[in-house]
C-alpha cells in the first residue's frame, strides 16, 4: 500500500507510520501539512487510524481488505466503503438500471492473428475456441488444451481461437511459440471488461465476461479464410458461440450445487443458491444444443443425463515428461492449486485453518509448499476479505511455477484438500505420475477410479485428513506402496497419447 501511494504521488514527501515509530513521527509531522493520509480499514481498533481521522479528516485515502482504494468523503459511498462493502457493489449497476450508471461493460475490437506451421492439403481443418491462451501450463485446463492440441496436430490442421486476459499486451514469444508448433493459425481477441453486478442477470456472469463481438467476427472470418470444418468449444461459459463439440471441463452447476449445499460446513447463502440456479438453467440448455459433449468422467456423463450425447475423454498426464524420482528424506507436503479457480482458495483455507493446527505441533519439522499460480494475490482478494494469506514460516506460497516437477521430487506427500470440486484434477494425475502418495478429499480425486488406501488415501473431515497425513508421513513403506499403485494406474488409464486418439476419433466421426 505504501509503495502504491508513493507511485501515485511521487513528488511529495512520504512518511510510513507504525505503532513503534508513531510517538516520534507525531512530533515530526507538526512541521508539515498533510496532503494525503492513506490507511487500511479493518474491524480491529487502531490508534493510528484514529489519529489519521483527527489530523486529516478530509484527505483520507482508505484501503479495504482487498486493497481497493477510495477517497473518504461525507457521503453514502464512503460510509458503505468504511463498513466493508467492495467498490464494485457500491458503484456497479445493471444494464437495466433506470438511472445513469457510472461504468459500462466494454469489449475490445482488435483481432490478432499469428501464422504457425504450414497446412497440408491432405489434412482436415478444425478449430478450437478457448477462454484463455493455453500456454504457459499454469493450471489444469491449460495442460489439457495444450496436450490435446499437440495430439490433434498429428492428423489435423488446427486454428486456435483464444481470449487474452491482459488487454492490449502482446503475447510473449516464449508462450506463443510452443502453440504455433502445433497450430496452423492462432487468433487472439482481448477479453471483454464486464462491469455489472454479478447478481444482476439471469445468465451466469462468467458468460457475460466472454461475450465478444470481435470473437464472433473472428470465427466467421476464419471459417471463410481457413475453411475449418468443425469447431470445438472449451468450457461451458463459451457455449453461446455454438459449434460441433462442447468440452465440459467440469459440470459447473455441480460445483455450485456443492457450494449451495454448504459442503464440509461452509455457510449456506442466498447468493450461493442464485449462482447454482443460474448455472443449472444455462448449462442444461447449452449441452442440448451441441451434437456432442465431452466430459471428464463417467460421473459427469451420468450427471448430464441420457438425453445429452456425451463422450468421455478423461484428463491425462504426460508420462514421458513426468518421470518419477526416488523420494528424499523429510516431511514436506505439496499442494498445487491455482488461486484463479476459487475451490483451490477454499481448499487452502480449509487445510491451513482446520487441518494444519492439528499437525503443526505434532510435527515441528513439517512444511507445506503451495503453488498458487500467476497473480495469486489478486484472485485471493477477489474471493476473500483479506489482502493476503496469513504468513507462516513453515508454509511457502509460490506464484507461477513453469516446471513443477522439482517440487514433486522434493515432496514426501501431496495433499488435495478440496472442499468443493467438479471434473477431475490434473494435479492428482501429475502426483501419481511422479510416484508420490496423495491424501485427498473425496471430491479432490473424484472420477479417477482410485481406491482408498491402495492408490490414494481419502479423508474428508479435518480430523481424518490430519490423521491421514500423520499416518503416511510416519510410514515411508505405506507411502511408497500407495505411490507405486498410483503410478501404475496412471500408466494404464491416463496417458495423453491414448486420450489424444479418443479426441481424434471424435473428429473423424
Amino acid at each position: 500500500m505504501y509503495d502504491e501511494v508513493r507511485s501515485l504521488i511521487p513528488d511529495r514527501r512520504h512518511f510510513l507510520a507504525t505503532p513503534e515509530n508513531w510517538p516520534q513521527l507525531r512530533r515530526d509531522l507538526r512541521r508539515y501539512r498533510i496532503g494525503l493520509a492513506a490507511l487500511l480499514l479493518t474491524r480491529e481498533p487502531n490508534a493510528l487510524r484514529r489519529a489519521v481521522f483527527r489530523r486529516a479528516p478530509r484527505k483520507i485515502l482508505a484501503y479495504n481488505a482487498r486493497l481497493e482504494r477510495h477517497h473518504l468523503r461525507p457521503d453514502l459511498a464512503s460510509f458503505l466503503f468504511w463498513r466493508g462493502v467492495s467498490l464494485d457493489r457500491i458503484w456497479l449497476r445493471p444494464r437495466w438500471w433506470p438511472f445513469p450508471v457510472r461504468e459500462r461493460s466494454s469489449a475490445p475490437d482488435a483481432i490478432r492473428r499469428f501464422e504457425g506451421r504450414p497446412c497440408s492439403p491432405s489434412r482436415r481443418r478444425i478449430a478450437i475456441l478457448s477462454p484463455y491462451f493455453p500456454y504457459p501450463l499454469s493450471h489444469g485446463g491449460a495442460v489439457r488444451i495444450y496436450n490435446l492440441l499437440r495430439e490433434l496436430a498429428s492428423e489435423f490442421d488446427l486454428v486456435l481461437f483464444a481470449f487474452a486476459e491482459n488487454v492490449g499486451q502482446a503475447l510473449p514469444p516464449e508462450n506463443l511459440s510452443p502453440v504455433l508448433d502445433h497450430c496452423a493459425r492462432v487468433v487472439v481477441v482481448d477479453q471483454p471488461r464486464y462491469r455489472e453486478p454479478r447478481w444482476s442477470t439471469l445468465l451466469p456472469p462468467e458468460v457475460h465476461e466472454f461475450r465478444s463481438p470481435a470473437m464472433r467476427r473472428a470465427l466467421a472470418e476464419e471459417r471463410t479464410a481457413f475453411a475449418y470444418e468443425r469447431l470445438q468449444v472449451e468450457y461451458t461459459q463459451l457455449a453461446e458461440y455454438g459449434g460441433d463439440i462442447l468440452t465440459e471441463h467440469d459440470v459447473t452447476f455441480d460445483l455450485f450445487a456443492q457450494v449451495a449445499r454448504g459442503a464440509l460446513g461452509a455457510r449456506r447463502t442466498l447468493s450461493a443458491w442464485w449462482d447454482w440456479f443460474r448455472w443449472r438453467r444455462f448449462e442444461t440448455r447449452a449441452v442440448r444444443r451441441y451434437p456432442r459433449v465431452v466430459v471428464m468422467s463417467k460421473k459427469d456423463a451420468e450427471m448430464l443425463g441420457p438425453a445429452v450425447p456425451v463422450a468421455v475423454i478423461e484428463n491425462g498426464v504426460d508420462l514421458t515428461r513426468f518421470q518419477p524420482e526416488a523420494e528424499r528424506p523429510g516431511r514436506r507436503l505439496l499442494f498445487i492449486g491455482s488461486f484463479r479457480h476459487f475451490p483451490n482458495i477454499e481448499a487452502y483455507r480449509f487445510f491451513t485453518e482446520r487441518v494444519w493446527p492439528l499437525l503443526r505441533d505434532k510435527f515441528p519439522d513439517l512444511e507445506l509448499t503451495v503453488v498458487c499460480g500467476a497473480d495469486h494475490l489478486s484472485y485471493w482478494r477477489a474471493f476473500t476479505d483479506a489482502p493476503e494469506p496469513a504468513p507462516n514460516p513453515r508454509i511457502h506460497l509460490l506464484g507461477f511455477v513453469s516446471d513443477v516437477r522439482p517440487l514433486y521430487v522434493e515432496a514426501n506427500l501431496v495433499i488435495v484438500p478440496t472442499t468443493v470440486s467438479a471434473g477431475t484434477n490434473v494435479k492428482v494425475l501429475e502426483a501419481m505420475a511422479m510416484r508420490r502418495a496423495v491424501v485427498s478429499t473425496t471430491s479432490g480425486c473424484a472420477g479417477l477410479g482410485l481406491l482408498h488406501q491402495h492408490s490414494v488415501w481419502i479423508a474428508d473431515s479435518p480430523e481424518s485428513l490430519a490423521a491421514a497425513v500423520a499416518t503416511l508421513i510416519n510410514d515411508p513403506g505405506l507411502r511408497a506402496a500407495i505411490a507405486e499403485s498410483a503410478r501404475a494406474h496412471a500408466e494404464r488409464h491416463f496417458s495423453w497419447s491414448a486420450l489424444g486418439e479418443k479426441q481424434r476419433a471424435l473428429f473423424r466421426a
